[in-house]
């Protein structure tokens, strides 16, 4: 049975929180210890020296010291090349 719904009510209001992504700290600046380099989901950027990752692919930094990015080219099982960029702590 078709009716109309009540003035003011509204079929949206339901949009999600935004999760703040991506880069917290940029390269060459410093950094201490267990502080948040980069939220991201997914592995876009790898953890390298003095980086670990969360299991939400968080990178944060495992001592003190600068962020430094840097790409190295990788070879994956199938043959393939890829070019990943890294995060590492110096």
């Amino acid at each position: 049975m078709a009716h109309k719904k009540a003035q003011w009510s509204t079929n949206n209001g339901r949009d999600s929180n935004a999760k703040r992504l991506w880069v917290k700290v940029f390269g060459e600046q410093p950094v201490t210890a267990g502080g948040i380099i980069l939220r991201q989901k997914g592995n876009k950027y790898w953890p390298a020296e003095g980086v670990g990752q969360g299991s939400d692919f968080t990178l944060y930094a495992e001592k003190e010291g600068t962020v430094k990015f840097f790409e190295k080219k990788r070879k994956r099982f199938d043959g393939r090349v890829y070019k990943d960029t890294y995060v590492s702590v110096v």
